[in-house]
């Protein structure tokens, strides 16, 4: 599976806000099913059903034997997310960056302009179209 079909997996799973909770429990220390279930107002079935989307997207996993089978967060998946959501940020920050250095050279500009006026004894405003 590739890195972006298993991150789809990732946010389609935590689309949800039962599973985005099992989730923020699960990052609190491994629970079995009948303790993640406790305060949803839903059948064990359907416990099982989001645990089965959740494994599947990898987020989870219980390992093989006898009940009652602890239930774990596994940190590779979050891993994935944070990779994809810090390359995006970074993005951001660096148009953020520029745009604060365009805007203070746009500003310094503007500010050295009416210096300018002012030494050549022109009022600030003089000819500004929305002093008229």
């Amino acid at each position: 599976m590739s890195a972006t079909d298993a991150l789809s997996r990732v946010f389609a799973a935590l689309a949800d806000p039962t599973r985005r909770d099992m989730v923020a429990r699960l990052s609190e220390g491994e629970a079995t099913v009948s303790r993640l279930a406790e305060p949803y107002r839903m059948t064990l079935q359907a416990v099982y059903k989001h645990l089965r989307v959740l494994e599947e997207a990898g987020l989870v996993s219980r390992p093989r034997g006898p009940q009652p089978r602890p239930v774990r967060l596994e940190v590779e998946a979050l891993d994935l997310v944070d990779t994809w959501i810090e390359r995006h940020r970074d993005r951001v920050e660096q148009r953020y960056r520029r745009l604060d250095a365009v805007l203070e050279e746009m500003e310094s500009d503007e500010h050295e302009q009416e210096h300018a006026d002012v030494r050549r004894g022109r009022p600030e405003s003089a000819g500004h179209p929305d002093d008229a």
